[in-house]
């Protein structure tokens, strides 16, 4: 296999820590224009190093799967806290759809006590978790199967979305910037995520405190946008206010109890 320059192995280290790379979130690390980080990624793809999306480069799917198995073991206890205090949330005899994500796996987790739910999701993971449930009903969307992480993506998942209007959405994201920005990596899954929005009575959120922290390029929504918003840990002052304008109510969740701000 043919050498790679430093920086060509550098950005590879990162695909596989992130999963996944931006080109403006490379070009400000490395200090070099978006250009140069386009032709190192074309390079690296053409190499079969990397995978092209939108905006940037994910690693081949066998990595990927990797790294979508890595971001579930990271915070797991914090969001396995996240996910029951969701689903403490959602009553029985409820209808929700619940989008892509380590974290709305925990919540689809903690519901397999509930009775009478209408479950519909883009997440196989989802569905492998609640297809036992004897009095539940769970629909799977269609769509293209994205093999990295069991999710449902394409125009046939917005199309079958649509055709429904729930009680709860609970949707998880890549990131959220300090101005309550929601962001993620894909522009497929964010019209899936918006759509799932526009579709449901309350919007849940479910993060771990370390989305704060991470970027992503492309635009879900706002904090403005949800109802609920369920973390681990108080957010700053600023989020908190950006709630409070926003009449967002905060979950804080912890192994014992949630705590309301």
């Amino acid at each position: 296999m043919e050498a790679l320059i430093p920086r060509h192995q550098d950005i590879l280290d990162i695909a596989k820590r992130e999963g996944r790379v931006d080109v403006d979130g490379l070009a400000d690390t490395f200090d070099v224009t978006p250009q140069t980080i386009r032709k190192d990624l074309n390079y690296l793809c053409d190499k079969d190093r990397l995978e092209r999306v939108h905006g940037g480069a994910i690693y081949p799917s066998g990595v990927t799967n990797y790294a979508y198995e890595s971001r579930r073991m990271h915070a797991a206890l914090e969001k396995e806290v996240i996910g029951k205090a969701a689903a403490q949330l959602i009553p029985d005899n409820a209808s929700l759809i619940l989008n892509i994500g380590t974290t709305t796996e925990q919540v689809a987790r903690a519901l397999v006590r509930h009775d009478g739910l209408m479950v519909i999701t883009n997440n196989i993971n989802v569905a492998n978790i609640l297809h036992e449930l004897s009095n539940a009903d769970v629909v799977v969307a269609g769509g293209m199967l994205r093999k990295s992480d069991g999710g449902l993506v394409g125009e046939a998942t917005i199309d079958f979305i649509e055709q429904f209007k729930v009680d709860f959405a609970v949707i998880g994201v890549s990131a959220i910037d300090a101005d309550g920005s929601l962001l993620d990596y894909d522009y497929r899954e964010v019209r899936i995520s918006q759509t799932i929005l526009q579709h449901a009575r309350k919007t849940i959120l479910v993060s771990d405190s370390m989305k704060f922290e991470r970027n992503a390029p492309v635009r879900i929504g706002h904090l403005s946008d949800i109802d609920i918003f369920v973390v681990d840990k108080t957010p700053s002052e600023e989020i908190q206010q950006i709630c409070r304008d926003a009449e967002t109510q905060i979950v804080v969740a912890s192994p014992s109890n949630s705590e309301h701000a």
